[in-house]
């Protein structure tokens, strides 16, 4: 499965790429919620993004909001969302989940608890 990591830091991208390709999944990056777009729009089969929720230009907050309603492509309604963030208010959680975030990961992260995460999604790399 391809998946699409959406960070404007590029250290974490690299951390969170580490894992996801140790668990056998294709892995593309992008720096704000304008270049995923872009990432979707180039490849209609990536199957899993994981956003953070800071990030300029379009934050990942705005991007779900935008995937979970395009009328365009309404494959992206479906499109398992994990978002990874620093945001660790409980408020926050909520708003991300409302928004249509599937999964909620607090930074910092263990490689374990990410793996973890993919489990409750039910995402496999195959």
């Amino acid at each position: 499965m391809k998946a699409l990591v959406v960070d404007d830091s590029r250290a974490i991208r690299s951390i969170v790429r580490r894992t996801l390709e140790t668990q056998g999944f294709l892995v593309f990056e992008a720096g704000h919620g304008q270049e995923a777009l872009e990432c979707l729009d180039a490849d209609p089969e990536i199957g899993l993004l994981l956003v953070d929720w800071n990030m300029p230009v379009m934050n990942g907050l705005d991007l779900v909001r935008i995937l979970r309603r395009d009328a365009l492509h309404p494959d992206r309604a479906r499109l398992p969302i994990l978002m990874v963030t620093t945001e660790t208010e409980v408020q926050q959680m909520v708003r991300a989940l409302a928004a249509g975030a599937n999964e909620y990961l607090m930074k910092p992260f263990s490689p374990n608890a990410l793996v973890a995460k993919l489990n409750l999604l039910g995402v496999e790399a195959a």
